[in-house]
């Protein structure tokens, strides 16, 4: 069995999704339930759980109160889960953490998704430095996100968005070239991570590739379009892009 808690200031959500929990998800045991941040820090202190069903909004602050307070008082080594209303902000935030988060109403799909890729996390022991880069980004209250983590068959991987070259799709997984470091393979599409590095600076070139323009070295015209990165990659550029990326190359 997987221990949890509940962390909701809404006695009947709490409800709603225990009864969700114990159909689609029968291994998770819920061994608490609080409904703010003053009782979930409290219970989360002397009971800790494997896992954390978290929401945003709380009656005496937020869940990321909660977590600062946890945090502060000792190290949580708990997954957490977050659910919430559909606040771009904190999604965003999720996404650039590699945390996972239920969107309200809960979709019994998307929870079941969620459960599996928890029973992997705790297989694998990860730690939660993630946590730790998510509560950094909502203290700073930016949508420029300095860091990204990438959760990998290995655990998972912190970097500067500044670091990282290209990204290049395999399927359904994206290919990471980092600078200083070994690429890595991310069971997330391309397009996922397109959405969140295109205001950093990246450019979709390609079906298959994403470029920081900052590595880029050279654009060639010949052969149908192609350009040549800082790690001496040759990247070709569809035709459909092609007018875009040169206009974007005469304001740099």
């Amino acid at each position: 069995m997987i221990t949890a808690i509940l962390i909701d200031d809404d006695n009947n959500l709490r409800g709603g999704m225990k009864t969700l929990l114990s159909r689609y998800a029968p291994e998770i045991q819920i061994i608490g339930e609080a409904d703010s941040v003053k009782t979930g820090t409290e219970l989360l202190l002397q009971n800790p759980p494997q896992v954390v069903f978290l929401d945003i909004h709380l009656g005496d602050g937020s869940g990321f109160d909660l977590l600062e307070e946890v945090n502060r008082m000792g190290k949580l080594n708990s997954q957490i889960v977050f659910i919430t209303a559909h606040e771009q902000y904190a999604i965003k935030a999720f996404r650039f953490s590699a945390l996972d988060f239920l969107l309200k109403p809960v979709d019994p799909d998307e929870l079941e998704k969620v459960i599996g890729k928890i029973k992997n996390v705790l297989v694998k022991n990860d730690s939660v430095a993630h946590i730790d880069l998510l509560l950094e980004n909502i203290r700073k209250k930016v949508d420029n996100f300095k860091r990204i983590a990438l959760s990998t068959s290995e655990g998972i991987h912190l970097f500067e968005i500044s670091d990282i070259i290209r990204c290049e799709s395999e399927d359904n997984y994206t290919k990471f070239y980092i600078k200083n470091s070994k690429p890595i393979l991310i069971s997330k599409t391309l397009k996922e991570y397109e959405d969140l590095l295109t205001e950093h600076g990246f450019e979709r070139i390609h079906q298959s590739h994403l470029i920081n323009l900052a590595y880029l070295k050279s654009y060639i015209k010949k052969d149908g379009g192609y350009v040549v990165m800082s790690d001496n990659s040759n990247l070709p550029i569809s035709q459909r892009k092609r007018d875009r990326l040169q206009e974007i190359l005469k304001t740099l």
